[in-house]
């Protein structure tokens, strides 16, 4: 089981609560946790959704069918006493053009890290990913399993525009983009595989708990 000291509940708005789990760097035995956390607190009464962050757990109630003291007390029951286990995912395998127009960060990346494009991109692949959440928009992965030599801090200026398939770095994750959008993360690379399309039975590609591997098509210049 992950660390089970008491996780930090806060509100959220009239009808949610926000558990975070961990208050120092990130931990893959606690997104488990959360992740086995939210799929229990999805039969407490009066809860409507739980939707799992990096280390955090929002979950959102009916303040007419119950309350924020009440759910953040079973919650914490939750926390310490369920079984954190890895959920069984499916493996991805995205292609990936490193560098190039679409990949504009691919030197600055590489420089900052002290290491040839080459080796970079090479260390970049060489990882399995876990998608630890979705969130900020649909079908965006945080995806946990970056080298902690490859981390960068994000952009302290966000672009505006991010296209889709922009295979990116945001301090010690990784992520892709599902759609053309703004972001402060940095730009190594492109895909072609789609990762939210809104008329496909199932719109969202990837869930929590699903592997990735990146697959090197190329490093332009």
């Amino acid at each position: 089981m992950a660390d089970v000291r008491a996780p930090r509940i806060s509100l959220a708005g009239s009808g949610a609560l926000l558990l975070d789990g961990a208050q120092g760097p990130f931990d893959e035995a606690t997104q488990e946790l959360v992740w086995a956390v939210a799929n229990a607190a999805r039969t407490l009464e009066g809860v409507r959704e739980t939707v799992p962050g990096m280390n955090n757990l929002l979950v959102l109630f009916d303040p007419f069918a119950t309350d924020a003291p009440s759910v953040g007390e079973q919650l914490k029951s939750l926390w310490a006493g369920t079984d954190a286990h890895a959920v069984a995912g499916t493996l991805h395998t995205i292609p990936v053009s490193y560098g190039g127009s679409r990949g504009e960060d691919l030197p600055g990346w590489a420089a900052h890290c002290g290491l040839s494009q080459e080796e970079i991109v090479s260390r970049h692949a060489a990882a399995t990913y876990t998608v630890a959440a979705i969130g900020a928009m649909p079908g965006f992965p945080y995806l946990s399993g970056l080298d902690p030599r490859l981390a960068w801090p994000r952009r302290s200026s966000p672009r505006l525009k991010v296209a889709e398939g922009a295979v990116i770095i945001g301090g010690a994750q990784a992520g892709i983009m599902p759609m053309t959008a703004p972001s402060g993360w940095h730009i190594i690379g492109h895909t072609d595989a789609r990762l939210f399309d809104v008329e496909a039975q199932s719109p969202v590609l990837l869930r929590p708990g699903d592997k990735i591997r990146f697959q090197v098509v190329g490093i332009e210049r």
